[in-house]
Parts: C-alpha cells; structure tokens; sequence
C-alpha cells in the first residue's frame, strides 16, 4: 500500500531552477536508499542522484555540482533541487524508494513528473 506521489515538474527556461518533491505514504516502513531518475524521449531511465539511509549521496556526471539530493524523514519525503538547468535535462523524473518492511524490501516508483528546459 506504500504510495510514492511527486511534484514540482513544469516548464522553466534555460538557467533556472525547479525543486521536485515525492512523499511516501501508506505503511509502516524504514527508508534504506531514496533516489532519482531521469528518462528523456527516446532514451533509457537513468540515475539522477541517490542517498542511503546514513546519507550518503551519489550523482550521475551531469547532475554533479547543479543537482542535489534532500530527505526529510520526519515528512518521508526527498527533494531534487535542479539549478542551471538546460534543454538537455528535460525529462521525465522518477522518484524511487527502497524500504524496508518486516518480511524483507521492496522497490517503489513515483508516478513521475514532467521537467521541460526551454531554450
């Protein structure tokens, strides 16, 4: 019954930023890694940013510097800050949870949310 729902998305142009949230709701439940993903038309999903429960994080190559990843476990909710965005970022974006329940882990996706970079 855990439930990912993500907001934030829209049309920004080129230079500006967007913050993308995904609450998690629905269960009794321990976060062991949150993440994001991209996939742009015609391409595969990709790792945008990850944090392990301890909070470590790790960005893809083109997200280093400009991205960053944010929890608040008080809320179970991550953020995405986006900034210097270009039309190369323009993607879907996915929020993933892997948490932990009493019988083992499971693996959820948000519904994902639109980000277009204008030129």
């Amino acid at each position: 019954q855990l439930q990912l729902v993500e907001s934030g998305g829209g049309l920004v142009q080129a230079g500006g930023s967007l913050e993308l949230s995904c609450v998690a709701s629905g269960g009794v439940f321990t976060i062991n890694t949150w993440g994001w993903y991209r996939q742009a038309l015609g391409k595969q999903r990709e790792l945008v940013a990850a944090m392990t429960s301890g909070g470590g994080t790790n960005y893809a190559d083109f997200a280093k510097g400009r991205f960053t990843i944010l929890r608040d476990n008080a809320k179970n909710t991550v953020y995405l800050q986006m900034n210097s965005l270009t039309p190369e970022d323009t993607a879907v974006y996915y929020c993933n949870l892997m948490a932990g329940f009493r019988l083992g882990r499971r693996d959820y996706w948000g519904q994902g949310t639109q980000v277009t970079v204008s030129s």
